[in-house]
């Protein structure tokens, strides 16, 4: 036998199905499993040393046999594969910042750009302008190596890392200034001192070594409304509420009451409003109650003012002196109000448009008015004004020469006339009655031009049919010579329809261009 027989053979070998279980190992090897289950026998072992789970099923754990027959029941292919693996940046990997410029090389190196000099690209990618002798051939004029970053994978945590780069040192940065400003103060602060007491202006001693002690005890620059922003000054703060007021909650446990928000311990409405209470008689009626009534605005107006005020310099307080509070913010408003005036009167006498300022009501702009109106699904109106027609610049409705209806109230046959007396020509006196029964007959429209009305007639002939086509035909000959601007408007002359004649007539006299005896026609 050869031994590639030999080498064939022994691989059928190995991939031979694994020998059938006698009945009495079966009957074991089922045992061992429920003892397993049950917890009396030690767990399988996979390769990795990790117990397997016995509830697992046997299609699960084990590997078949024409995959490797040899190996032991193993859950490593359940788990993720370390090379299937997304490989992402360290929590503490990111970008370089503010890095070192690195010594620029005298020499040039083998691979860098000839151009500048740089390592780190090529020629045809570097971004200097190009040298008339590149530093290859020069020697001088090398340029620094760029810094490159490096490239980072981030996961779905890291990309949305507000942290992400963060440098802790910065913090202690902040914190090393701020002492550094604290110091100075505290520097200045003793040289203010040592001067007064030198020049005997400082009375008292105690009251500032006082004052130093309790710099700590108070909070500093607290922005709580009604309080002084001077941290000199000693602020209390009460958060204790009074036994016997009644929480908002409690005041009306009708589940559609005024809401109660838990969070902010707010009620913004009026608890008692479907009691048909008074707000002003209740003891509480909601926040926006007591934000919005009394003089509640104007007094946060002029706190907001005081706080301005103090920050400009200004010594006021709305608790200790409200009368110069007072004083001082209306004068601030007459102030503030002539210079408004001032800068407008400026502003228009330097580019104008004054008249622009007179603007008409915003009912005339907008078309919009607050008056409430309501209508019907056909459109009528149920409650409230209609809206008035808005009239054209023309004038409407005017009637003239006894006539009870306008000009163009009656259509008929083409023309328009007047609707009381069946009229047809314009700027005529009304015949009421009498009019419609004429006007009920065959009438043709009186025309100025007696000749317009003659041709007008039905033609009863061909030779008349053809006098007329003539006449037509000379008539548009003239029109045409005169300027289109200058010719008279013919929308009054009668419509209807040509009769035989006359169309055997216009057959007879049309121009053919096709017709090679067209030319002696004229002749």
């Amino acid at each position: 036998m050869s031994t590639e027989e030999v080498k064939v053979t022994e691989g059928i070998v190995d991939l031979e199905e694994p020998k059938k279980m006698t009945r009495e190992d079966w009957r074991k090897k089922k045992e061992l499993e429920e003892q397993r289950k049950l917890g009396n026998a030690p767990a399988e072992v996979d390769e990795e040393g990790k117990d397997i789970n016995p509830h697992i099923p046997q299609y699960i754990s084990s590997v078949p046999w024409y995959i490797d027959p040899s190996k032991r029941p193993t859950l490593k292919h359940q788990r993720p594969q370390e090379e299937k693996q997304s490989q992402f940046s360290l929590i503490g990997d990111w970008y370089k910042r503010g890095v070192q410029e690195k010594s620029v090389s005298t020499k040039f190196r083998k691979g860098a750009c000839e151009n500048c000099g740089a390592i780190t690209h090529k020629k045809k990618d570097c971004l200097e302008r190009p040298r008339k002798v590149g530093a290859k051939f020069s020697g001088t004029g090398m340029a620094p190596d760029e810094h490159q970053q490096i490239q980072l994978s981030m996961d779905y945590d890291g990309k949305r890392d507000r942290w992400n780069g963060y440098d802790p040192e910065e913090h202690m940065r902040i914190v090393e200034e701020y002492s550094k400003v604290d110091l100075a103060k505290r520097t200045l602060k003793a040289q203010k001192l040592q001067e007064e007491l030198a020049s005997g202006k400082l009375m008292d001693q105690a009251d500032h070594s006082s004052e130093d002690e309790d710099e700590d005890k108070y909070v500093d620059d607290f922005d709580m409304p009604g309080q002084n922003f001077d941290s000199k000054r000693r602020i209390t703060v009460r958060n204790l509420r009074i036994r016997e007021d009644i929480a908002k909650y409690l005041r009306n446990l009708d589940p559609n009451s005024a809401y109660y928000d838990p969070k902010t311990r707010a009620m913004r409405e009026n608890p008692y409003s479907n009691t048909g209470k008074i707000p002003e008689e209740v003891g509480y009626a909601g926040d926006n109650f007591v934000r919005y009534s009394g003089d509640t605005i104007s007094m946060a107006q002029t706190q907001l003012f005081a706080w301005e005020a103090y920050e400009k310099g200004s010594e006021v307080h709305l608790q200790a002196d409200p009368t110069k509070l007072e004083l001082l913010h209306q004068s601030y408003k007459v102030k503030k109000d002539d210079f408004k005036e001032k800068q407008k009167e400026t502003i228009l006498e330097r580019y104008g448009g004054e008249e622009h300022l007179d603007a008409p009501p915003r009912e005339l702009l907008l078309a919009q008015t607050e008056e409430y109106v309501e209508y019907s699904r056909h459109g009528a109106v149920l409650k409230g004004q209609d809206k008035a027609v808005a009239c054209s610049k023309y004038e409407e409705d005017v009637l003239i020469n006894n006539h009870t209806c306008i000009w163009g109230s009656y259509w008929k046959d083409g023309y328009w006339g007047y609707k009381c007396c069946h009229s047809m020509v314009k700027q005529s006196y009304c015949t009421g009655e009498a009019g419609k029964k004429v006007m009920s007959n065959s009438c043709v429209p009186f025309e100025e031009d007696v000749e317009e009305a003659q041709t007008s007639e039905e033609p009863k002939t061909l030779l008349q049919a053809l006098n007329a086509e003539e006449q037509r035909l000379k008539q548009v000959a003239e029109l045409m010579q005169v300027d289109e601007r200058k010719r008279p408007y013919n929308s009054l002359m009668e419509v209807r329809e040509p009769t035989e004649e006359e169309m055997e007539a216009f057959r007879m006299k049309r121009y053919r261009a096709d017709d090679p005896m067209a030319s002696f026609l004229g002749q």
